[in-house]
C-alpha cells in the first residue's frame, strides 16, 4: 500500500473536458469569431477586467471568452464494484506480456465553465450551441490508464446554468455578462497496475488415487494438461494448396506434403485441419475440428503447420504456437494420463 504510482486520470479528464468546448464561435458584423478558453477561475479574468476599465486602451481583455476550472471531488456509492476484483489485459506496449490492476473507484469530478460576454446575443449563440449536447449527459471516451490502454466512456452530467448581468456603473465601465455552467464528470480512478505474466497457469496436474484406503492403492493416475493452440502463431507457411477445396472435401491436395506428418493439425486461412494421412501430395483429413468451421479454399492458399517443432519452456516441452498463446486467446488442452504404478503414459 501506498507505493508511488500516477495514471494521470485527473489531468486527462480535465483536458479532454477542456476538448469539449474549444472549438465554438459566434457570428458578428466582422464575420465570425472562434471563442478563447482557458483553464482558470472565473474571479481571476473578471478582476483583471476589472483593474483594467479602461475602453480607450489599445489591449485589454477581449470578450466573449470562456473559461473551466476543476472545482471538487466526490465519491459516487451508487457505481460501486467489489473492491477485491481483479482484472487482467494485454500489455499494450508488448502485446506479450499481461497486466493486471484491481476494479477502478468511482468518483465524480465537479466542473463550472464560465461564459463572459459584453453583448446578450454573444452570449446566447454560446450557450445555445452547448445545451443541445447534454441531455442531460454527454459520453466522452477518455483513456484514463495507458498502461492498460483501459478506455472508458465517462458520462458528463449538465447540472445547473446561472446567469449574472454587471450593468451597474458609468459608461467608461465593461459590462460583463456571465453565464456559469456547472458540470459532473462520473469518472473512475485505478490504484496502480502490476505484471500479471506469471500469475497465469499454463500446466495443471490432477492425481487421481484408486480405493478409499490410501495407504494400500492399486493404481495412481496423474492428468495433466498444458494449453493447445488452435492456430499458426509463427507464421511457417510448409506448402500450397495445388487446387480448390470445397469444405465438404476430405482430401486435400498440395504441391509438397514431405514436410507435413499424418496425425498432425494444419491452418489454412485460419480453418485449424487435422491430417489422418497422406497419400503422396495429397492427404486425408478431417476438418471443423475444436469448433473450426469448414470453409472453401482456393488455389495458392497457403499451408501453415501448427506445433510442426518443439520447444523447451517453463512447463517443460510444447509446441511452438502453443507456447506463444496469450491471455484472451482461445486454445484447447493436450492431456496426458500416466498410470504412475507402470509408468504408462496415455496422450489424449
Amino acid at each position: 500500500m501506498f507505493e508511488y504510482f500516477y495514471n494521470e486520470i485527473f489531468r486527462r479528464t480535465i483536458i479532454s473536458f477542456g476538448t469539449l468546448f474549444n472549438n465554438i464561435t459566434i457570428k458578428q458584423d466582422g464575420g465570425s469569431v472562434k471563442v478563447p478558453l482557458a483553464y482558470g477561475p472565473t474571479q481571476k479574468f473578471l478582476a483583471r477586467i476589472e483593474q483594467s476599465p479602461d475602453l480607450n486602451k489599445p489591449f485589454a481583455i477581449t470578450l466573449p471568452r470562456m473559461s473551466f476550472e476543476f472545482t471538487g471531488l466526490t465519491y459516487d456509492s451508487s457505481r460501486k464494484v467489489t473492491t477485491t476484483q481483479q482484472f487482467s489485459v494485454k500489455d499494450p506496449n508488448t502485446e506479450s506480456d499481461t497486466k493486471k490492476a484491481y476494479m477502478p473507484v468511482p468518483y465524480n469530478m465537479q466542473f463550472e465553465l464560465a461564459i463572459m460576454c459584453k453583448l446578450n446575443d454573444d452570449a446566447l449563440q454560446i450557450v445555445e450551441q452547448i445545451l443541445p449536447y447534454f441531455q442531460p449527459s454527454y459520453n466522452l471516451t477518455v483513456n484514463l490508464v495507458s498502461a492498460l490502454n483501459e478506455k472508458r466512456d465517462i458520462p458528463v452530467v449538465l447540472e445547473n446554468v446561472t446567469m449574472q448581468d454587471d450593468y451597474e456603473g458609468d459608461y467608461e465601465t465593461r459590462r460583463v455578462l456571465l453565464y456559469t455552467m456547472r458540470f459532473t464528470a462520473k469518472t473512475y480512478l485505478f490504484g496502480p497496475t502490476a505484471d500479471a505474466t506469471k500469475d497465469i497457469i499454463k500446466k495443471s496436474t490432477i492425481n487421481y488415487l484408486t480405493g478409499t484406503d490410501t495407504s494400500n492403492t492399486r493404481r495412481e493416475l496423474s492428468y495433466s494438461v498444458k494449453p493447445k493452440a488452435l492456430k499458426d502463431y509463427t507464421d511457417d507457411t510448409v506448402t500450397v494448396v495445388s487446387e480448390d477445396i470445397t469444405a465438404a472435401a476430405k482430401t486435400i491436395a498440395v504441391e509438397d506434403a514431405s514436410s507435413i506428418a499424418a496425425k498432425a493439425y494444419i491452418d489454412i486461412d485460419g480453418e485449424r485441419i487435422y491430417v489422418r494421412s497422406k497419400s503422396g501430395n495429397t492427404l486425408n483429413v478431417t476438418r471443423g475440428k475444436d469448433g473450426a468451421i469448414p470453409t472453401d479454399h482456393v488455389l495458392g492458399a497457403a499451408v501453415k503447420g501448427i506445433d510442426f517443432t518443439t520447444t523447451t519452456t517453463s512447463i517443460g516441452t510444447i509446441g511452438v504456437d502453443s507456447a506463444l498463446v496469450a491471455d484472451g486467446d482461445d486454445f484447447g488442452f493436450d492431456g496426458l494420463i500416466t498410470d504412475t504404478t507402470s509408468w504408462q503414459q496415455l496422450k489424449i
